[in-house]
């Protein structure tokens, strides 16, 4: 399996990313917004896009679609319930279906409500796993609920999927936001001795070369997987007096989650 992550330059940081087969030369588009550079990558290395994977509905990742299959007649992959809200989809996508991309590329579809309900990650079959996470997982942080979402969902997401995976797994989110991340995790947990060592590595990093963490490093530098650190939970209190003695990590979750929104 190939991957190449293109940075966008938009104002929301999109990334986008192709996935090829090196035997075939067949590449699956995720989320191409732009279009133009997504098929400029493909031409260079010689691939044919026969695929489109949105993980979501939103315009951010569904905009670059009819370009796309005006210039390649590529087939649009999505979650089967998106139909009504993705222009053109072809196959509908559920929890455990298969996505082939040429003879060697294998990837697994998680269905990941929260962000949207809609919402699907795939996770590459591969020695070491990449898993394309849209707007679910970011770089050090949780995606937002705000339009068509829920966090109560985007916190079983975590618990039940996410967190359960390989942790040698590479993540490949939607967004560049990691140094934002960062920041909100050293602000509720300022003795993160790994999360400022990293801020300084990646505040200004080279975008079109971003770092890309494994699931392991997430678990150290992630608040939405630090849910029973101390600091995380007395830092929170001091917001939410409210919260119980000993607070389920669910509702840490769903806390620092009303916190993100605002901060």
């Amino acid at each position: 399996m190939i991957v190449e992550q293109i940075w966008t330059a938009n104002a929301y940081r999109n990334f986008n990313y192709l996935i090829a087969c090196p035997e075939t030369g067949e590449a699956m588009a995720i989320d191409p917004l732009d279009h133009k550079k997504c098929l400029a990558l493909a031409k260079e290395r010689g691939w044919e896009i026969t695929q489109i994977l949105n993980t979501h509905e939103h315009g951010d990742h569904i905009g670059g679609n009819k370009a796309m299959v005006a210039a390649t007649g590529a087939k649009i992959l999505a979650h089967k319930n998106a139909k009504d809200r993705i222009p053109g989809m072809d196959r509908g996508l559920g929890a455990g279906d298969v996505v082939s991309v040429g003879k060697s590329v294998d990837l697994e579809v998680l269905d990941t409500p929260g962000h949207t309900m809609s919402h699907i990650c795939l996770l590459s079959r591969t020695d070491q796993p990449g898993l394309f996470c849209g707007d679910t997982l970011f770089n050090a942080g949780a995606g937002n609920c705000h339009n068509g979402g829920h966090p109560n969902e985007l916190y079983h997401t975590f618990a039940e999927q996410l967190s359960r995976l390989p942790e040698t797994t590479q993540i490949y989110p939607g967004h560049d936001y990691i140094a934002n991340n960062l920041r909100f995790t050293l602000d509720r947990e300022p003795d993160n001795t790994e999360a400022e060592s990293l801020l300084d590595k990646v505040d200004h990093q080279d975008t079109d070369h971003a770092m890309v963490t494994t699931l392991a490093e997430e678990k150290k530098i992630n608040t939405f997987f630090r849910l029973q650190n101390p600091t995380v939970i007395a830092r929170l209190r001091e917001a939410f007096p409210e919260l119980p003695d000993e607070p389920s990590p669910k509702e840490v979750f769903l806390k620092l989650r009303e916190l993100r929104n605002s901060w």
